[in-house]
């Protein structure tokens, strides 16, 4: 754990202490709240992590470089692309698992195409989207956000000398 972490939480710990000075009652009403949040979110964070670690286990270093790794190309970003546009996984639980996917191989460029897309393409919520927005508009919102995940796939691959 590197010198920011210990800043970051004696910054935390000082100000709830300056908050339970404050007030007591709303601090405490803050933990309640946040435990809850954590709460509902920690099983679909814990399956998620659980089916990556599986998958992991699986698929060895070499395979996950070869589909989605830097050496990949552009059709690694296709394909990450592809898997994020139609899963459908909370922001909370994708980081970590962008994080657990590049330890494993995984390219810079195919996993911002896999975040992009998984944050902006809902292929799963499209019936919803049909709904709320009119079919024509959830299509061209779709294919603007899925194509929009290249530019980003392109970006992080300038910014981190993969391209």
């Amino acid at each position: 754990m590197g010198i920011s972490n210990y800043i970051l939480y004696g910054i935390t710990l000082v100000l709830v202490i300056v908050s339970l000075i404050k007030s007591r009652k709303k601090t405490k009403m803050a933990f309640k709240k946040a435990w809850k949040a954590l709460s509902n979110i920690l099983p679909q964070f814990l399956g998620v992590i659980i089916l990556v670690g599986v998958v992991l286990a699986f698929l060895d270093t070499e395979t996950i470089s070869r589909l989605i790794g830097q050496s990949s190309g552009w059709l690694g970003v296709a394909i990450a692309a592809v898997i994020g546009a139609v899963t459908l996984i909370p922001g909370i639980i994708a980081f970590p698992t962008a994080a657990l996917l590049i330890a494993g191989g995984a390219g810079y460029m195919q996993v911002g195409a896999f975040i992009s897309t998984l944050m902006m393409v809902g292929v799963v919520t499209l019936p919803v989207e049909f709904k709320y927005f009119g079919k024509k508009f959830a299509i061209v919102r779709n294919i603007a956000a899925f194509a929009f995940a290249f530019v980003v796939a392109f970006v992080i691959g300038k910014v981190m000398g993969e391209i």
